[in-house]
């Protein structure tokens, strides 16, 4: 790959990763400065922000570079793809993870400065506990996972729709409100927003992340052994440098062919 290509798909990663960070802890500030006193509703506001927001900036990045903006899914891509090459080299997944960190600290800053906040604080909110933990697995695993099915089976294209929509369920049915993301989870260690999360929980969230991962990378090749008859990224929403070509509904409804009634012969004489 040229230096060109690279820094192009690089500054994708880091821009989206940082207007996803923007997004959270922006979505965060301006849930909490509306509905003070109803956390419920803060966090029905902020996850629905975040949602609709990862979805258009998957939309907006994946010809670029993929849209990962997410180590753990760079990395579900480098592994998964590198027996047959479809996924990232090694030299390009350093590239991935450190545009991604620089990103996310970057959309942090610019949430902070958005709503009259230091550029950086370090964030005040424990989030200990196994079932947190726990809740950090399933989300990730939950994650690529969904991916990989959508990428493996050729339904790439409809990978922001569904990576935002698992997302935002995601923060209601887990405990931990679904980081899902080391780069996100770094990030937020430097904001005093809600959304924020304290240095000393953090090494725990990596690591139930990275268990995430590899509970992942095991059970996707079970899965979905065979990838999309058009090679795609092993784990990426939508391929990077193509953009996905409306095709045809595939008739896969019913397991019996659906057949024609007769219709019935008209009356003698008419």
């Amino acid at each position: 790959m040229d230096d060109l290509a690279t820094a192009r798909r690089l500054s994708a990663e880091f821009l989206g990763t940082g207007f996803l960070l923007a997004a959270v802890v922006g979505a965060g500030s301006m849930a909490a400065a509306l509905s003070p006193g109803d956390p419920g509703l803060r966090l029905l506001e902020s996850t629905g922000a975040v949602a609709l927001a990862l979805a258009a900036v998957i939309h907006m990045f994946a010809p670029v570079s993929g849209a990962h903006f997410n180590p753990v899914v760079s990395a579900a891509d480098w592994w998964l793809g590198r027996r047959a090459g479809t996924g990232l080299t090694t030299a390009e997944l350093i590239g991935y993870v450190g545009a991604q960190l620089a990103g996310a600290v970057f959309g942090t800053v610019l949430g902070n400065l958005m709503f009259g906040r230091p550029a950086m604080t370090v964030a005040s909110t424990v989030r200990s506990g196994g079932n947190l933990l726990l809740s950090e697995v399933v989300a990730t695993a939950g994650l690529l996972v969904l991916i990989a099915a959508l990428v493996r089976t050729g339904r790439g294209a409809a990978g922001p729709g569904a990576v935002g929509a698992y997302v935002g369920a995601a923060c209601w049915f887990t405990a931990s409100t679904c980081f899902a993301n080391p780069a996100v989870t770094v990030a937020r260690m430097f904001t005093g927003a809600e959304a924020g999360i304290a240095p000393g929980s953090v090494p725990g969230f990596l690591l139930a992340q990275a268990g995430g991962l590899i509970l992942a990378c095991a059970l996707i090749p079970w899965w979905y052994p065979h990838p999309a008859a058009r090679p795609e990224p092993a784990v990426t929403a939508v391929p990077a440098g193509r953009v996905p070509r409306p095709r045809r509904a595939a008739r896969v409804l019913t397991a019996v062919p659906v057949r024609r009634v007769p219709r019935p012969a008209g009356r003698p004489g008419r």
